[in-house]
């Protein structure tokens, strides 16, 4: 069944679920934008994402009151189960509620009646919440061998997060990952440099000696940096391939899905998808990528040359996104996903030591969460799914 095709509401008490265009999604989220719930506004549930994603299609929801008034969003991914008529539902950082509200299970009810009607099998979703948070100080005194994040006390615990866990546990959720299936399709841990409240000058100071005896480097040497545009996407992604060689690490992504990806989202808004370079002598030695949406600035990729190594141009271009992040009035940097090991004799430690010298804080997100819709052929069909997806 096509999602174009699934045009029923679902209600329960004063809320119906309906589905909405792309138009009336985004107007939504921007509505968030200014507001406490703006920090949930992740780039993976804009309509634009949904143009980036092959083989998925889209379908965006709304929660309204009584009043006509929207309360909630999901926008929906379906991945059709091959040789079925069935799909598999994901929510990618979504969706955007009140995680809060003493009636939410009624409310992700409402989601799961219309997701089954849709002809969904499961649902797998990820609540754009904070678990934990570890605060670098915190962290890098617990560096040692055979450590974990995991095994330090954190800084923080979030009570609404914590709280959630718990019902979607009792409710037969199940986080991914924690039987020794597949994980969660985003990072768990991500880092975040939060920026409100703070000077450029506070920024600055929040860095370690390193960092900015790199970035003062950088600027004696004569690496300047800059926007770049579209038509330097293949120079970007020429440094991404020599940076996944010498990382050892595979994205998976060719340059026609960054080129599609950079159209999308700057068609959507202007300015939503950036591309940062820093060259040395003419020449482009690094190359990031930068999402902006609701109050945050996602650092999503970056690619550096394996010479001119000792210009630190990735230094360099990683203060002017954290400025102009500062700048555009986001309330947190998001430097995406780090690993979990704190060992210094770990290959994967060298990232997390990268981001911990910017000053920010580790965070533990709720993790994404799947859940069977009822029924034995539903939990047969989600078996399949799981086991077609991890051979691609």
């Amino acid at each position: 069944m096509a999602v174009a095709e699934v045009q029923m509401t679902h209600r329960a008490g004063a809320l119906e679920t309906v589905p909405t265009t792309a138009e009336q999604h985004l107007a939504y989220l921007d509505s968030l934008s200014g507001g406490t719930r703006g920090d949930q506004v992740s780039f993976l549930q804009l309509p634009s994402w949904s143009a980036v994603k092959d083989g998925w299609r889209a379908e965006r929801l709304g929660w309204f009151d009584g009043a006509g008034r929207q309360r909630a969003a999901a926008q929906v991914l379906y991945r059709q189960l091959p040789g079925t008529r069935r799909s598999f539902a994901y929510i990618p950082d979504g969706p955007v509620l009140d995680w809060a509200d003493p009636a939410l299970m009624d409310v992700l009810q409402l989601l799961l009646d219309h997701l089954r009607a849709a002809g969904a099998f499961a649902v797998r979703m990820g609540p754009p919440l904070a678990y934990r948070r570890w605060n670098g100080a915190t962290l890098k005194a617990a560096v040692g061998p055979g450590r974990r994040v995991g095994d330090v006390l954190p800084d923080v615990v979030e009570p609404v997060g914590a709280a959630v866990a718990d019902r979607l546990r009792a409710a037969g959720w199940r986080r991914c990952g924690d039987d020794g299936g597949a994980g969660d399709a985003q990072p768990r841990y991500l880092f975040e440099l939060p920026l409100v409240g703070r000077s450029t000058e506070d920024l600055w100071s929040g860095l370690n000696q390193e960092w900015r005896r790199n970035i003062k480097k950088a600027t004696t040497a004569g690496v300047e940096t800059c926007l770049g545009t579209g038509e330097d996407l293949p120079a970007f992604y020429e440094l991404l391939q020599v940076t996944e060689r010498r990382d050892g690490f595979r994205l998976g992504r060719s340059l026609p899905y960054f080129e599609r990806q950079y159209e999308a989202l700057n068609a959507e808004e202007g300015g939503r998808m950036r591309l940062y370079l820093a060259r040395h002598d003419s020449e482009v030695l690094a190359a990031h990528t930068m999402i902006v949406a609701g109050r945050r600035a996602w650092y999503q990729t970056g690619a550096s040359a394996d010479h001119r190594r000792e210009v630190r141009p990735s230094n360099a271009l990683q203060w002017r996104l954290i400025r102009d992040a500062h700048s555009l009035g986001a309330a947190v940097y998001d430097m995406r996903g780090v690993p979990d090991t704190l060992d210094p004799a770990e290959r994967p430690f060298g990232l997390m030591r990268w981001k911990l010298g910017t000053g920010g804080q580790v965070v533990e997100t709720l993790g994404e969460w799947e859940l069977s819709l009822q029924g034995a052929v539903n939990k047969t069909l989600h078996r399949a799914m799981q086991a077609y997806l991890s051979r691609r």
